[in-house]
């Protein structure tokens, strides 16, 4: 793809002020106005016979890129997380039969995540959102509140030495059992991974049929790059 790119860009006379790409995802800001914009858009489509190119532009100075929603003010850029609107704010529900482990570890990743996807003026704002989200899914306040706090402080804080490298003892999760059994085990050597029982998913039979051996063959691949995210900048020259 970075030959595609390099040959893309190279050929055509004008140059987008930003292009990054994660993926099948590319952001620019284009400068020279929207009919060259579609011009490049066609330029790229004729590149190459099986990569093809979709354009996303700004609506109301923002633009969503992967999991993050950009948006343009006259100084600078700011952003913050993303959600379509189909998203449903649903989660592993705090009563399920799971670890408590990894019950907090769903606390942990979206706060994580919300944290790193979100600029300074929008955090505050973002983990508010995400502790009435958990409250909905069934996760105490108190535990919320306690988890935020403490990812927060520890990225702050300097990162220690590298911990020893510990055996995974992986058991499946049953309340009252696995979880006694696993604290017979020194945690200085162990580290103890809970897995969940067999789901209904699991469980039920693929609908798909086996691909036979006997079926491969070569088709022609088809590249569609999703989307190609473009903030407009008309110059008045």
């Amino acid at each position: 793809m970075e030959d595609f790119e390099n040959k893309a860009l190279s050929s055509y006379p004008l140059k987008p002020k930003c292009w990054y790409r994660y993926v099948d995802d590319t952001f620019v800001i284009w400068q020279h106005g929207l009919d060259n914009l579609n011009d490049f858009l066609q330029h790229l489509n004729n590149i190459h016979p099986n990569i093809t190119f979709t354009m996303e532009i700004e609506k109301q100075n923002q633009l969503p890129f992967l999991d993050i929603l950009v948006t343009k003010t006259e100084k600078e850029f700011s952003y913050t997380l993303f959600r379509k609107p189909t998203h449903t704010n649903r989660y592993l529900n705090a009563h399920s039969h799971h670890h408590p482990s990894q019950l907090r570890a769903i606390i942990k990743s979206l706060t994580t995540r919300s944290i790193r996807l979100t600029d300074i003026k929008s955090r505050n704002v973002e983990l508010n959102n995400l502790t009435n989200i958990l409250k909905l899914n069934g996760y105490p306040l108190k535990q919320i509140q306690k988890i935020i706090v403490s990812i927060t402080e520890n990225r702050i804080k300097p990162k220690s030495k590298t911990e020893e490298l510990k055996r995974n003892l992986i058991l499946p999760y049953i309340k009252g059992v696995t979880d006694t059994i696993a604290r017979k085990f020194p945690k200085t050597q162990f580290r103890t991974i809970f897995k969940p029982h067999t789901t209904i998913h699991q469980l039920l039979r693929n609908p798909k049929d086996k691909f036979m051996e006997k079926n491969k063959g070569y088709m022609r691949f088809h590249a569609a790059i999703a989307k190609f995210l473009c903030w407009t900048n008309e110059s008045k020259t």
